[in-house]
């Protein structure tokens, strides 16, 4: 069948209508039409269409077939789960039907109920219809809802759909709360003209009251309650006995109405009974009324506990001998009256006024009166009026401090405490009062609280939480300390970040950073992340500029397992994408086990990210922070800027403890090993120093020992003790191919004549190293006299000389993986070129390695590149000054003096000639023009 989507409340009923007139004889169809349309009436148009029309007949049909049989009384409950094959329609619900005499409270009792056995109501049908049954109960007749006869029985149909249970006991607890629920609905309404007698009664009692004003506005405050402002639900009589450890109050036999009707004198007896002495004791106060909360919930209209209103009952002697116990709730009416014009209240209210002092008609009479007509109405009916008077006195004292206030009452039988909290409205959410509910449970050994609400313009919010406990067990805290609980439970976040900045970075610049970074953090940040820690971070984002590069730190958590550490990145504007940032950190070594993104949003700037990486290293469990965080971060933010190339050279940052540059030497060296024809791979070279970080180490320790500048005395000394220790650990490599390795690279060390590390501040992006061709191991024939190797992120070259005076141009390659054998050919074919000229022939190259797609971009790269060469070529060649050999600066020489450097244009360079003669230029060269013009 089809569902009702896109169709009219009243076409749906229609089609449900005509359904059942196909499906049932003619003699039945008119009475289901009848009930069908009245049953669906009032149900939302839109439960109807997310129905099909099948289903809706189904459920009609079921509920009327229910209701064929009611003899009024106890009402009658099924709870079942509707199937095709069975009930011949079907629901993903569990269903209730209920038939019952109409009466008040019926929808709102069975649905707290369900609510209280933890289900959600999908869908309520709770149509009331005139039926007309026989002695036996069975149904005759079901009239229009447009026929009004008052002979006729109203009955209360209800249908719930409720969240589905499939286990038997569960079905059967759900059948018997809604049973005991109704039962007590029907209870209550039945007798509640006869409670209302019995109150009409009681007030002839309060006569006998020894103090007569307070009598007479007890009498008064029973009026009220009469006159539609207070539900009756249950009432009972209670004699005054003596036992062996006080007074007693016993119910009454045969006197219980309502919900009390039926309830053990035993019950109700003992519970007083169980009560500490001195609060038994409370039963001989001569006072005409007691108005308190009573222990049990209601089961009845509304949840929350029951009203509690005790009328005393007095001897000829003034002395209290018995109590009319009345049970109910205090109805909408009573709770938006003004509680000057409630007797009781407004006495309580009167004296409480009286004992401020304060002048009448003054602005601070007018604050007390205003906020005792809005304290809360149950307060105002259980407090005595010396506890309103202080609450409310402590209440006006703390105006519109935002600062947490606790006023506590206790309930004189011991059952429970009253705890009226304040808070700024600007840090209450449900967490804080969650967290307020928890400090107040455990200060009062509470097994159960309840809570209400206010927010209005004040800068304070008001919290009412009950908390109930066992009956004269619960311990007297001192408030003071509660309250200190409380305001400890309240810090904030942001609070604790205030401390933190303001100790960190001084009052006015603190304070100037909270203003920025108060509301930056998102929720997720708060919650992994102490205001300590955040305050770190502020410091990290300061320091970034719009459109710069990021901001890294290095961390290790407290609770951290050996070798496992955290990096933070720091990123201005856009978010860090994970495939930019993840193989910069697994070339560095890093395994990245997790990883956590923050937006941060700085109040008047561009919004930040925090990137957070969990990483552990093979090997590391004695990594030692502090000697490796700088050499770290620096080398990480290298690669990302470009200075440094991400391989897995970078694994020698942890494992070797070696600095981006010192990395960027064995990185040079290995790129020149694979020019130079090495059978070796560079990720194999990779590997053998990774797993031989202290040969690594000492590798670039005997390079800075070779060529420091700052070392004058002792270099040959120290560089033959590092040989000497290198040769000894090599003794100790395992694997054959590291061993060939890592010589190759002590070989070609030992063959460098010259370097441009130590020049620029050692701020030079590219690295050069002049060789002694001769000198390093493998080398294919021809060997030249000298070779330069220039290798930066960006480009490789090398310049080949057959001796110290000769000439060649410069190419732009495209031969990536061996640019150095091509030049090798040019050079030897230019020795045979040039031999007229000069003895001997020169040549020299370059690759572009991130080559641009765009022409005019690849042009100016390569522009760029041939000009990283020749000025590396340059750091290396002496200088002729006034007839005398002037050294480049910084640069120690393992080679006599060679001022002898000409380069000239080739394939790709015949246009840059002018470049080349720039640079010698800016260089200072003794050839100046002459340094391009072969």
């Amino acid at each position: 069948m089809p569902r009702g989507n896109g169709s009219a409340p009243d076409e749906i009923v229609g089609q449900v209508e005509a359904l059942a007139r196909a499906r049932l004889p003619a003699s039945q169809a008119p009475q289901l039409v009848v009930f069908i349309r009245q049953y669906y009436a009032q149900v939302d148009p839109g439960d109807l269409a997310e129905r099909s029309v099948a289903d809706l007949f189904g459920a009609a049909l079921s509920h009327w077939h229910f209701l064929q049989r009611f003899a009024g009384g106890a009402a009658r409950v099924r709870v079942y789960n509707p199937g095709l094959a069975e009930h011949g329609w079907q629901s993903s619900h569990t269903i209730i039907e209920i038939v019952n005499d109409d009466m008040p409270f019926l929808v709102d009792s069975v649905t707290m109920e369900v609510n209280r056995q933890g289900l959600t109501l999908h869908l309520i049908v709770h149509p009331v219809m005139q039926v007309v049954r026989d002695l036996a109960g069975v149904l005759r007749e079901l009239l229009p809802s447009t026929v009004t006869d008052r002979t006729c029985r109203l009955e209360s149909l209800m249908r719930m759909e409720v969240d589905r249970r499939t286990d038997a006991a569960a079905l059967d607890a759900l059948r018997r709360g809604v049973e005991g629920v109704l039962a007590d609905v029907g209870r209550a309404v039945r007798d509640w003209r006869l409670q209302q007698e019995r109150m009409r009664e009681a007030m002839g009692w309060i006569q006998g009251c020894p103090e007569p004003e307070e009598a007479a506005e007890a009498k008064d405050f029973l009026a009220w309650a009469l006159d539609h402002h207070f539900t009756f639900i249950g009432c009972r009589d209670y004699e005054l006995a003596e036992g062996p450890d006080g007074a007693q109050l016993l119910a009454v036999a045969g006197s219980g109405l309502g919900v009390l009707r039926e309830e053990p004198a035993a019950a109700a007896s003992a519970s007083f009974a169980a009560l500490p002495r001195e609060v038994r004791e409370l039963a001989r106060v001569p006072r005409p009324l007691l108005i308190t909360k009573a222990n049990a919930r209601s089961t009845v209209h509304r949840p929350g506990y029951l009203d509690y209103i005790g009328v005393m009952r007095f001897d000829g002697a003034g002395r209290v001998v018995g109590e009319r116990r009345f049970l109910g709730l205090y109805t909408h009416t009573a709770y938006n009256a003004n509680p000057l014009d409630i007797p009781i209240l407004r006495q309580k209210l009167r004296a409480v006024m009286a004992k401020a002092g304060f002048m009448a008609g003054g602005h601070l009479a007018k604050d007390l009166q205003t906020l005792l007509e809005s304290y809360p109405r149950d307060e105002l009916f259980q407090a005595s009026a010396d506890e309103l008077y202080d609450t409310a006195i402590g209440i006006l004292r703390l105006g519109e401090r935002q600062r947490i206030r606790l006023f506590v009452r206790p309930d004189p039988f011991g059952r429970f405490v009253s705890c009226l909290v304040y808070v700024p409205r600007e840090i209450y959410n449900t967490d804080l009062r969650k967290r307020f509910q928890a400090v107040l449970m455990q200060a009062y050994g509470g097994v159960s609280s309840e809570f209400t609400v206010q927010l209005s313009d004040s800068v304070l919010a008001r919290i009412l939480i009950t908390v109930r406990g066992r009956v004269g067990a619960m311990p007297r805290p001192d408030v003071r300390d509660t309250e200190a609980a409380l305001v400890r439970a309240a810090r904030r976040w942001q609070d604790d970040l205030q401390d933190e900045l303001l100790e960190r970075f001084g009052e006015e610049r603190g304070l100037a950073l909270l203003a920025r970074y108060c509301g930056a953090f998102p929720a997720a940040y708060r919650d992994e992340n102490p205001p300590r820690v955040a305050v770190q971070d502020i410091a990290h984002l300061e320091r970034l500029s719009a459109g710069a590069g990021p901001g890294v730190h290095l961390y290790r958590l407290p609770e951290s397992q050996p070798g496992v550490l955290r990096l933070k990145l720091y990123q201005r504007e856009a978010a860090v994408p994970l495939s930019a940032s993840l193989p910069m950190l697994e070339h560095m070594g890093a395994k990245v086990q997790d990883e956590r993104s923050y937006r941060v949003t700085p109040e008047g700037d561009t919004p930040a990210w925090i990137h957070d990486f969990g990483m552990s290293f093979d090997g590391g469990a004695d990594l030692d922070l502090g000697a490796v965080r700088e050499k770290f971060e620096d080398a990480f933010l290298r690669v990302w800027r470009g200075e440094a190339e991400s391989d897995d050279f970078n694994r020698l940052v942890v494992r070797a403890g070696l600095a981006w540059r010192e990395v960027a030497v064995l990185r040079a060296y290995g790129k020149y090993l694979r020019q130079a024809a090495s059978t070796f791979s560079q990720a194999y070279m990779e590997q053998a120093l990774a797993a031989n970080p202290g040969i690594a180490r000492a590798l670039v320790e005997l390079f800075l020992a070779r060529f420091d500048p700052a070392r004058s005395e002792g270099r040959e000394q120290a560089m033959a003790h590092r040989v000497a220790e290198l040769k000894s650990a090599l003794e100790a490599v395992s694997s054959l191919d590291e061993d060939r390795i890592l010589r190759r690279y002590l070989a070609v060390i030992l063959a460098t004549l010259r370097t441009n590390y130590f020049q620029g501040a050692g701020n030079r992006p590219w690295l050069a190293f002049k060789l002694d061709s001769a000198r390093v191991p493998g080398l294919p024939e021809p060997r030249p006299m000298f070779e330069i190797f220039v290798c930066s992120p960006r480009m490789e070259g090398v310049h080949l000389r057959g001796g110290k005076v000769a000439r060649g141009g410069i190419r732009w390659s495209d031969r990536m993986e061996d640019f150095r054998t091509e030049v090798l050919g040019l050079m030897k074919a230019q020795m045979v070129k040039n031999a007229v000229i000069v003895p001997v022939g020169s040549k020299g190259g370059f690759v572009v390695k991130n080559p641009p797609p765009e022409r005019e971009a690849l042009q100016r790269e390569a522009v760029a590149c041939y000009s990283m060469l020749l000025r590396g070529m340059l750091d290396l060649t002496d200088n002729l000054v006034s007839g005398r050999i002037v050294p480049p600066p910084d640069l120690v020489r393992h080679d006599r003096d060679d001022p002898y450097l000409v380069v000239a244009a080739d394939k790709g360079t015949a246009s840059f000639s002018d470049i080349a003669n720039a640079i010698s230029r800016e260089y200072g060269f003794w050839l100046g023009d002459a340094f391009a013009s072969g």
